[in-house]
């Protein structure tokens, strides 16, 4: 069985880091067994599923780490196909370091704005020195509240020739479904036709990392 455990991080918060780790591991879960490593002091996955008014299907447990990340990953890695890890939001906490040095996909979701992306040229040099211990790291720039008309404007290509971290093709939309999600502690998956479209993106950028 092939394992595969994916991380989402950035250095700032807000930019849709616990969304994106939640519904990605909703979707990978309809592949085989997942779980989400809540690896943020805040909690944001823990609360995320408290929400919860009714199970998800499949359910995709979330496992609080309080103590190593790399210890817990070697702890329930055999039991899950999948894992996803919801880093904090900083590069300087020791969980971010402890998580890249053990994962094979790193997820930085961004906001479509040049000021935003180049807030996020620090985790460069985090991907930079993680790939010293853990050489197959791959690592991607996820797009996120992405605009239709805007999303690739002039000012956004010239970003991202600044940066040596690629984008995904696929992006995540600005939806007030992902919101709705959230308060419900579901994912966009379980909410029937509602979330179909939103689902779809989720589903976009799976079929792009696990060829990665």
């Amino acid at each position: 069985m092939s394992r595969r455990v994916f991380a989402i991080a950035n250095q700032k918060g807000g930019v849709g880091k616990t969304t994106l780790a939640m519904n990605l591991a909703a979707g990978l879960a309809r592949r085989g067994s997942c779980a989400v490593l809540d690896a943020d002091p805040q909690g944001s996955a823990s609360s995320w599923v408290q929400l919860a008014t009714m199970p998800s299907n499949p359910s995709v447990p979330v496992i609080e780490v309080i103590a190593d990340v790399r210890d817990v990953v070697e702890a329930v890695r055999e039991e899950y196909e999948y894992l996803v890890i919801d880093c904090p939001p900083s590069t300087e906490s020791p969980r971010v370091a402890q998580t890249l040095a053990c994962v094979d996909c790193l997820l930085i979701p961004v906001l479509p704005s040049p000021m935003d992306l180049w807030a996020s040229t620090r985790i460069e040099d985090t991907v930079k020195a993680a790939r010293s211990d853990n050489p197959g790291l791959h690592a991607f720039l996820v797009l996120n509240q992405i605009e239709a008309r805007n999303a690739m404007a002039r000012g956004m290509a010239e970003v991202f020739r600044e940066f040596t971290v690629p984008a995904l093709r696929s992006g995540l939309s600005r939806r007030a479904i992902y919101r709705t999600a959230a308060l419900e502690g579901r994912s966009v998956y379980d909410l029937g036709p509602r979330g179909k479209i939103a689902a779809q993106e989720i589903e976009s950028v799976i079929a792009e990392i696990l060829v990665a």
